[in-house]
């Protein structure tokens, strides 16, 4: 018998056998109706979202990050050409919502023309982190753009040194993730630490929050700043659990917790339970630790907020900073309904949020960071209009490193060893490389933004202010940003004194642009 014949007596083997398992078997109907063949359907089903991205969607449909949006970070990421051709294929003139930006003929900034222009440039924060209430470390963030919360087991751990990795060499920020400091975390980066429900890397043995263990990870580790997280944004008011197999030696020794056993993340914290003893808790871990405090939050119930503006304006006691995270923001894992229907979309919220703070005259006082699909220099742009003093960025970060968006965080399959556990996965993600695109992109969307600054005349995205943006409401209207958030005058800017500043340090960064000397002629 030849090669050939065996084979195929092999394969029609197989296929009997897979067809006899579908017909016994009682748990798919379709098999049971359709063996063997009813198998393709699973297939496509499984292979779906890779389909759709390079075969059927469009270049602005897919979700949650649109074929052009993807190419923009990668190509950004990677130094190439990120430039469109042929105009827009965007519907600008039947989408009710879309932003537009007021660009001014002649305004105080003047961009310069050369190619690398603006990427080199530091952009630092309009605001002094901490600087309102005398917080002793305090500091100026060296940019407005940052690493967002992504905790070392949502992440690899190759992941998670990428990236701080990146912020070292862009110079900017690194929110740890509720998930403690890792190993991983510390290549250079400056960390934001930020503390869950868990309190994990400064707990004690029964999981509750334990000061000295948090001043003594404070002092081994670049530590800038500390954020409460009270909720975020795809998982509002849900806790979480690490199950028992994902929890390995090195994140049982981040988390504080045993290796092997399931990790539990409450839906509350224990060391408060209103804006109140939620303002003494900050006081106390400012004046414990020198550090600027502040918490981050997705927006539902105005309540807490109104009555922590109260207590901040009567009291004494504040926070340093606010996160809002938009609903549109990514996770690992959540139920639908809460990535869907929980919490508001970012602007909206974000408006809420920053107009409850202005009207009780609090806003100066306080840095305004946003996270939620801000790492795109449309959606960051608006943001810091509406009062953003500094951007978070989460999934765009994890495009840079090499993320498909293949939608398979919650599955532990990865295929690009981003959101894994699994070492083989996790192996082919080169660290030093991918450090080096991350940073690449974060400067290419600081120089964006700085470019668009120049071209609506002020010399720092922090002083965009709403009178730079319009919002469509059809093909032939459109609405003020201030008037679609009932914003008044003078809103979404820093202080006086902190606009001089910036400008200050802008001018003597940025050098200005201009033209060909005038002409003999000309009239001045």
């Amino acid at each position: 018998m030849s090669w050939v014949t065996r084979a195929a007596a092999a394969g029609l083997s197989a296929l009997a056998g897979v067809a006899a398992r579908d017909l016994l078997q009682r748990e798919h109907t379709l098999l049971r109706n359709f063996p063997v063949v009813g198998h393709a359907r699973y297939l496509i089903e499984a292979i779906g979202p890779e389909l759709r991205q390079y075969l059927v969607a469009g270049n602005n449909e897919e979700r949650p990050f649109t074929r052009d949006q993807r190419r923009w970070v990668y190509a950004s990421a990677k130094k190439e050409n990120n430039y469109f051709g042929f105009g827009t294929d965007n519907d600008l003139e039947y989408t009710a919502g879309y932003p537009v930006i007021n660009h001014r003929t002649f305004g105080r900034a003047v961009p310069t023309t050369h190619v690398a222009a603006g990427h080199e440039t530091p952009l630092p924060s309009a605001k002094v982190l901490g600087g309102a209430r005398g917080r002793a470390q305090a500091f100026r963030p060296n940019s407005v753009v940052n690493i967002s919360a992504m905790s070392f087991g949502s992440l690899s751990g190759r992941a998670v040194e990428a990236l701080n990795r990146a912020a070292a060499v862009a110079g900017c920020l690194h929110n740890t993730g509720e998930g403690g400091i890792s190993v991983h975390h510390r290549h250079g980066g400056e960390l934001v630490y930020q503390i869950g429900t868990a309190y994990f890397g400064c707990r004690d043995e029964h999981g509750r929050f334990e000061l000295g263990r948090l001043k003594d990870l404070v002092a081994s580790a670049p530590v800038r700043a500390l954020e409460i997280k009270l909720s975020q944004g795809a998982k509002p008011g849900l806790g979480g659990v690490l199950p028992a197999a994902k929890v390995s030696a090195e994140i049982a020794a981040a988390r504080g917790v045993p290796e092997g056993v399931d990790c539990i993340s409450p839906s509350r914290h224990a060391e408060f339970s209103d804006p109140d003893s939620l303002l003494d808790w900050v006081e106390l871990l400012a004046t414990e630790t020198g550090l600027p405090v502040g918490i981050k939050s997705a927006v539902g119930d105005m309540g807490f907020w109104h009555e922590l503006t109260e207590l901040m304006a009567t009291t004494g006691r504040g926070v340093d900073f606010v996160t809002i995270d938009g609903g549109e923001g990514g996770t690992g894992a959540a139920p639908l309904i809460f990535t869907d229907s929980v919490s508001l979309p970012f602007q909206l919220g974000f408006a809420r949020v920053y107009s409850t703070f202005a009207r009780a005259a609090l806003q100066e006082q306080v840095t305004f960071i946003g996270g939620g699909k801000l790492g795109l220099p449309d959606n960051a742009v608006v943001a810091f209009a509406l009062g953003c003093d500094m951007v978070n960025v989460a999934r765009e970060a994890m495009l840079a490193i090499g993320c498909i968006q293949a939608q398979k965080c919650h599955t532990d399959t990865c295929p690009t060893g981003v959101a894994t556990q699994n070492a083989w996965l996790a192996h082919g993600l080169d660290p030093a490389l991918k450090s080096v695109r991350a940073a690449t992109y974060i400067s290419t969307l600081r120089r964006d933004l700085l470019k668009v600054a120049e071209a609506c005349g002020v010399e720092h995205p922090g002083l965009i202010d709403t009178s730079a943006v319009e919002v469509l409401t059809g093909r032939t209207a459109a609405r003020p940003l201030s008037e679609v958030y009932d914003y008044e005058p003078g809103w979404g800017l820093p202080s006086a004194a902190d606009q001089a500043e910036i400008v200050r340090i802008m001018t003597a960064e940025a050098p200005q642009g201009g033209s060909a000397p005038p002409s003999p002629t000309a009239v001045g």
